[in-house]
């Protein structure tokens, strides 16, 4: 799951269109998850935006944009987690109309759910069944 947090009316209108996809498919190369359908409707994107008003610093209100990026304990190492902040805030700043300059304006936060506390269609999901799922994509994929 990645959730983008921005004050509203600072996305491109293009940037508000396509951010969601892109994070989503930003945060499946860098879990290593099959280009599948599957994998793909598993990949949640939220857009939270917030009224006027509701973000500042102590410094000015220059727009900051907030990923939080949910994963499965273990399931991307930190060469992973470096390219997925890395390209997320690349992502955040292309949908902003914003340069490199400004990338100190994109926090990406990556919580690691622990084992036995995700549950989706009425059970828990475990790391190591999504990796079977993952290979058994794979496989098929390559028959």
């Amino acid at each position: 799951m990645i959730e983008l947090t921005a004050p509203a009316g600072v996305l491109t209108a293009e940037g508000r269109a396509g951010v969601h996809r892109e994070l989503a498919a930003v945060l499946l190369r860098w879990e290593g998850a099959p280009d599948t359908e599957f994998f793909r409707a598993q990949a949640w994107s939220y857009l939270h935006e917030l009224p006027a008003g509701a973000q500042a610093t102590a410094a000015d209100d220059a727009p900051r944009f907030r990923v939080d990026v949910t994963v499965p304990q273990g399931a991307v190492s930190d060469r992973r987690k470096a390219g997925l902040v890395q390209e997320a805030t690349q992502v955040v700043l292309k949908a902003a109309g914003l340069t490199e300059a400004d990338a100190l304006r994109v926090w990406v936060l990556i919580h690691e759910q622990a084992e036995g506390t995700w549950g989706a269609g009425g059970g828990i999901v475990r790391y190591a069944d999504l990796v079977a799922l993952a290979e058994q994509s794979r496989e098929a994929a390559g028959a």
